[in-house]
């Protein structure tokens, strides 16, 4: 749509009146948010009237020291996975079943050790030692169907998750 002198005038009128860009686009029909901010830059209207919302800057909130946070505000912490946060805490007082933090690794013998190369499909494919040194394989022992490691390494890696938290609630972190 064509800018005429009538539209050019109701535009200059509105713009002067502090309303939006979009506001003016809606009233005139038929032109964009940003046609009117165009003709706005083309005819040069930069000084116009502040609305009513900009007359006051809002007050700013402070700071309370010690939090951090603003006054009177609730702060929430969590950590990890919020979904599967319990509902009820732990008595501080109960001792919590310690998992063994090393489990006594299996003495594989030599001929039932597999590398990358003769790993097959229902072996253990639990990694033993570092694999930049010339004694890396894996545990190689037959594993359940469907399954990467055998039923000793399957423990060490599944562990329960309330096992999980209680170990780390008893480290301290």
């Amino acid at each position: 749509m064509a800018w005429t002198d009538e539209r050019v005038e109701i535009l200059k009128k509105l713009w002067a009146e502090g309303l939006s860009a979009s506001q003016i686009a809606n009233r005139l029909g038929g032109v964009t948010r940003n046609a009117v901010i165009g003709k706005v830059h083309r005819l040069g209207l930069s000084g116009r009237a502040t609305t009513s919302r900009a007359k006051a800057p809002r007050p700013r909130r402070r700071m309370h020291p010690k939090t951090g946070g603003s006054q009177g505000a609730v702060r929430l912490h969590t950590h990890g996975a919020v979904a599967l946060k319990p509902i009820f805490e732990e008595e501080p007082d109960a001792e919590p079943e310690l998992i063994p933090a090393t489990v006594e690794e299996l003495v594989i013998p030599m001929a039932e050790r597999a590398t990358i190369l003769t790993l097959k499909e229902n072996m253990c494919r639990w990694p033993i030692g570092d694999p930049g040194d010339s004694d890396f394989h894996f545990c190689g022992r037959p594993s359940p169907v469907g399954m990467p490691y055998c039923e000793h390494h399957a423990c060490v890696a599944y562990q329960p998750v309330q096992s999980r938290r209680r170990v780390k609630a008893a480290s301290g972190r």
